[in-house]
């Protein structure tokens, strides 16, 4: 059962949208692409923005998605340096699953909540672009540039763009090389926030926020003092990528927020200013 926000509330959409407060604000929200409602921000929450008239851009994982596809077809894992190294097999399927299954599943979800969405990926009119990031780990990109137009024109037409996380090779190595790059989203979102000039980048998680060494919830923090976690060893993981966008970001974005999306109304009570999670400035 998802956890309730005091200062939220899980609501349907309105028939019509009524301007209300924050509209007009561009909003870049990171959810994980296996499921909605899991750890991630709900359907419904980012429809009420979008009913306030706030201009939500989404960003979506899939990892665990392509890592069941990878195991149901037989491909064997290789990491290099602890990395999962993307070979050609493992870039069919991946971008098979984020740009084709798990993009379509949210699309519809968006459609059936009575919101109009449209998915894209980072391949489409060259939204993100990259070069491959390590020889030794295949095809795995590097962002090394954003175009907003692709997300802009879907955000003038009234709807929300769903973004998966590929993007088109820049340096291809040999004629008939493969054009498309497998590219983290945490860092995908982070470069699409900047390219939009977004008013928050918001990152929906399975946490409270960013913890300290003792294990307790820094509400605030400046992009140097987010960094020094990384640095220091006290970020670890996931959460990696997440803080390092946020950081990356913040130089253009006003702000970058990492809360828990498993608490219903978390991200209307973020975007309203209301104190939850990290906020990164």
């Amino acid at each position: 059962m998802r956890r309730q926000y005091a200062g939220g509330s899980q609501m349907t959409a309105p028939k019509s949208r009524v301007p209300k407060y924050g509209a007009g604000r561009t909003i870049v929200v990171k959810i994980g692409g296996s499921t909605l409602g899991e750890g991630d921000s709900t359907v419904p929450d980012i429809v009420e923005l979008w009913n306030q008239g706030v201009r939500p851009i989404v960003v979506h994982g899939g990892g665990k998605v392509i890592s069941d596809w990878v195991a149901r077809l037989g491909i064997q894992p290789e990491f290099v340096r602890g990395l999962r190294r993307t070979d050609k097999s493992t870039l069919d399927v991946a971008v098979a699953v984020l740009a084709g299954l798990v993009n379509s599943q949210i699309v519809a979800e968006f459609q059936a909540a009575g919101a109009s969405a449209v998915g894209i990926s980072g391949v489409s009119g060259g939204l993100l672009q990259a070069e491959l990031l390590d020889d030794d780990l295949g095809y795995v990109g590097k962002i090394i540039k954003a175009n907003a137009a692709p997300v802009e024109a879907v955000l003038d037409s009234g709807s929300i763009p769903v973004i998966a996380p590929t993007a088109l090779h820049l340096y291809p190595s040999e004629t008939g090389e493969d054009r498309i790059l497998n590219v983290n989203a945490d860092t995908s979102a982070g470069h699409i926030a900047k390219a939009v000039r977004a008013d928050q980048l918001v990152f929906q998680t399975d946490v409270e926020g960013v913890l300290d060494a003792r294990r307790r919830l820094i509400p605030r923090m400046t992009r140097g003092q987010a960094m020094d976690l990384v640095s220091g060893g006290i970020a670890a993981g996931g959460m990696i990528p997440k803080i390092e966008a946020c950081a990356d970001a913040v130089s253009v974005v006003r702000s970058g927020h990492i809360i828990d999306g498993r608490v219903a109304g978390a991200l209307l009570a973020c975007t309203r200013g209301e104190d939850i999670g990290t906020r990164i400035v």
